[in-house]
């Protein structure tokens, strides 16, 4: 808000970085109840007892909020909570329903945690969710109506910061045929098949499916190993065809095989006859053998950290047939991802510049997990000093010392393949990237 303080923005931020700290929740709710904004209070102190059910701190904050008289500590067995740290004095905690009344005066009244509990139930939802099936989002297996399908979403590839090599390829692989249907009817260009995208691990490839999917305004389903895997023989086999049907009958649509290398794994190594059968399936789906009609309209991307583990036939042309690299976000795309995981944290004068510098090699994953330790570090500091600080280049620096780039084991593990298992030039585009980082 504009006639906010500095201090309340601050907190209000660092709160929002650490949802889970309840000392810190209090101190803020403290400073709100001293500006006389008692509503935001209420919210407040009832998130922190969300987390912290017994906190008697906690508990005493909220009847102060709600206008409720101060009384006499709980009688307790248990140690008291530490009181949240603050200018003003700490009021007394609630009288617990069953403590005794001090002798001689009279006894305090109880507090009503029922009207608490409606007062702001609008404000603070559920923790849990007494049943999750209860929306009717859950389905059996093999139903092809329980497949979840996302309706176009509103990224694009203009959202993926950076990475104009991976957009030039999509363009020129994916994209353009898909874009001119007249000059695709005009060349017989078929629509089958797909393109399957390997990488480092947290490196976007997900976020590029999506974008994908945006621009070619079509429907998005995901499927993953766990949506597919069924202990009953021929259902697995059944939940892929029911995957691919629900697909052609939402067309125009994305199918996203997410961590490829395990749905269909090299079947000579796969000793499980069901894992085998499984992969069968989807060879039968990617032809469209099984629907009459093909799949025109559908379009098949998928995603793998170890594509050297995926079998053969699925890289058959017209099913797999065309591969993209993703490699870690480039410099543009490194700044992009930073700004957007610092966007709402409460910092001061960083170089973003020096930042990206520091974190070359590093995966989307890795800069988001730089940006958290950064605002764990100055939140600790903030707490053991009692003065919220900003986080700083320093901080942000820091912590890119402290984390290693975890791309780095699969670079180790993708060279020997790319140098001796490279057959029909499959990992061309990883040799002369690892020749450019001079890695050979």
């Amino acid at each position: 808000m504009a006639d906010e303080s500095p201090l309340i923005r601050s907190l209000r931020a660092a709160v929002a970085a650490a949802p889970g700290d309840v000392p810190l929740r209090l101190h803020f709710a403290e400073l709100l109840l001293s500006e006389g904004r008692g509503d935001e209070a209420v919210a407040e102190a009832a998130v922190a007892l969300q987390h912290a059910p017994g906190d008697a701190s906690a508990r005493a904050l909220m009847v102060r909020a709600m206008g409720m008289a101060p009384a006499p500590a709980p009688v307790s067995d248990e140690p008291a909570a530490p009181a949240p740290v603050s200018d003003e004095p700490a009021a007394p905690a609630p009288v617990s329903e069953k403590a005794a009344p001090v002798s001689g005066e009279p006894a305090a009244p109880s507090f009503d945690w029922d009207a608490a509990e409606q007062q702001v139930q609008d404000l603070v939802g559920p923790r849990f969710l007494d049943d999750p099936q209860a929306d009717g989002a859950g389905g059996t297996a093999g139903d092809a109506a329980a497949w979840d399908v996302d309706a176009p979403g509103a990224v694009r590839l203009a959202d993926v910061g950076g990475m104009d090599e991976v957009k030039e390829r999509l363009e020129a692989a994916f994209l353009a045929p898909m874009r001119n249907p007249e000059l695709r009817r005009l060349y017989g260009k078929s629509l089958r098949g797909g393109l399957l995208l390997y990488g480092p691990p947290g490196c976007g490839k997900t976020f590029i499916a999506r974008a994908v999917a945006g621009e070619l305004g079509a429907n998005f389903l995901t499927v993953s190993l766990s949506d597919v895997l069924d202990m009953w023989i021929g259902a697995s086999e059944k939940n892929i065809h029911d995957i691919f049907e629900t697909a052609r009958r939402q067309a125009p649509c994305v199918v996203f095989l997410d961590e490829l290398d395990a749905l269909g794994a090299k079947r000579s190594r796969t000793h499980h006859s069901g894992l085998r059968n499984v992969v069968n399936q989807l060879l039968t789906e990617l032809d469209g053998i099984a629907s009459g009609a093909g799949n025109e309209g559908v379009f098949v991307l998928a995603a793998t950290n170890v594509p050297w583990d995926v079998d053969i036939a699925l890289r058959r042309p017209g099913r797999l047939d065309r591969t993209l690299l993703v490699l870690p976000p480039d410099a543009a795309a490194r700044e992009s991802i930073l700004r957007y995981h610092l966007r709402e944290r409460p910092i001061e004068a960083v170089d973003l510049g020096r930042l990206v510098k520091a974190t070359e090699d590093f995966s989307g994953a890795d800069l988001a997990h730089v940006c958290e330790t950064a605002a764990e570090a100055a939140l600790l500091d903030s707490a053991r000093t009692g003065s919220v600080r900003l986080i700083t280049t320093k901080d942000l620096l820091g912590a890119a010392r402290q984390i290693k780039p975890s791309t780095e084991p699969w670079f180790a593990a993708a060279r020997n393949v790319a140098m001796f298992a490279n057959e029909g030039g499959l990992y061309d585009d990883l040799l002369a990237h690892l020749k450019r980082k001079r890695k050979l």
